[in-house]
Parts: structure tokens; C-alpha cells; sequence
């Protein structure tokens, strides 16, 4: 239970209070020690799944608790985003990729007792929207400009072409597994299933 990998997603969990307390301290570096934190989450989110493949140590426990992590500190992260720019476009932007994440996490587990879940598994569309997801997000938070490049203007722009992947992927899985959610028997389900 308590596993390199297991400890790692924890450790990313109890980084969330403290992402939240740095982003508002009223000092001029707390964007960058925010975006670092961010940055820090992600790579444990990355070492934990290798550890647990590359060590055995894949588990019951680790597999609810890692993409729960994923989510709060993505959830977290948009939330102050929107609160230190309050636009409507980054407001639209948040309410997509959160909406998104519940409505694909109802619907795994929906298709989890139909005994169907591999139908929705992760699709390739899916990991490009997270890279560009994190990558938009990390240089929300950062801001500043960096040699030149307007940091929170391709920032900007990347969260919307996680946006588009967001949208896209949902359909790809809502699509695949409409058959079932439907009420089609599994075998003509699958007959059907084109994959995300």
C-alpha cells in the first residue's frame, strides 16, 4: 500500500494546500515558486506511474488515487488562473477542461459496471490534451516573459488548443461508448466500436 509510487501521488495531493498558500503570498516571486510547484506536481505524476510499472508496484490504491491527484491539482491550478485574470475566455477555458474530466471520470465508472471500461480507456488525443494542458497551465502561472517569449500569451494560446483536444477526445470516448450507454448488447456493442 504504502509504495515509492503510492507516496509519490500523495505527496502530490499534499502539495495542493500548499500551491494554494504560495500563490498568495504577497511577495513578487510567488508566481514562479507557484509555477514551480506546478511544475514539481508534474513530474511526480510522470516518476510515480513509471515506478509503478518499472517496480511492480502497480496497485488498487494507486490507480484510484493518481488520476485523483491529476484532477485536484489541474481543478486547483485553473481556479486561481481564473481568479488572478478573471476573463471570460479563460473562465470558458477552465469550465470546459473541468466539465470534461467529470464527464469522462462519470462515464468510466458507468461503463466500469456495464463491464465495458476498456472501451474508454486512454486515447492517444487524450495524452497530447494533457501535454498541452500542464504545459498551458505552468506558464499561466508563470507569466513573466522568459528571453523574449510572452509567456502568458502562449500559455494562453496552448490552453486553447487543449481546449480543442479536450472537446475532441470527449466526443472519441462519448462516441465510443454510446452503444452501450444506448443499451446495445455488448456483442454488438463491440461489433460497432471503432476505438478512441
Amino acid at each position: 500500500m504504502y509504495n515509492i509510487p503510492n507516496l509519490l501521488t500523495l505527496f502530490r495531493i499534499a502539495l495542493i494546500p500548499v500551491f494554494v498558500v504560495v500563490f498568495y503570498l504577497p511577495v513578487q516571486w510567488a508566481h514562479i515558486a507557484t509555477a514551480a510547484i506546478f511544475a514539481l506536481a508534474g513530474v511526480t505524476d510522470w516518476l510515480d506511474g513509471y515506478l509503478a510499472r518499472r517496480l511492480g508496484q502497480v496497485s488498487p490504491l494507486g490507480a484510484f488515487l493518481d488520476p485523483v491527484a491529476d484532477k485536484l491539482m489541474v481543478a486547483t491550478a485553473l481556479v486561481l488562473v481564473v481568479q488572478a485574470d478573471p476573463t471570460p475566455w479563460l473562465a470558458v477555458a477552465a469550465v470546459v477542461i473541468v466539465g470534461r474530466e467529470i464527464t469522462i471520470s462519470a462515464l468510466r465508472e458507468c461503463m466500469a459496471e456495464l463491464g465495458a471500461r476498456a472501451q474508454v480507456a486512454v486515447s492517444e488525443i487524450g495524452k497530447f490534451k494533457t501535454a498541452a494542458q500542464m504545459a498551458a497551465i505552468f506558464l499561466l502561472l508563470y507569466r513573466d516573459s522568459w528571453f523574449g517569449l510572452d509567456v502568458y500569451v502562449t500559455g494562453f494560446i496552448l490552453l486553447y488548443v487543449a481546449v480543442v483536444l479536450t472537446l475532441w477526445s470527449m466526443t472519441l470516448y462519448l462516441k465510443a461508448a454510446w452503444p452501450r450507454l444506448a443499451g446495445q448488447p455488448a456483442e454488438a456493442a463491440e461489433d460497432g466500436q471503432e476505438g478512441p
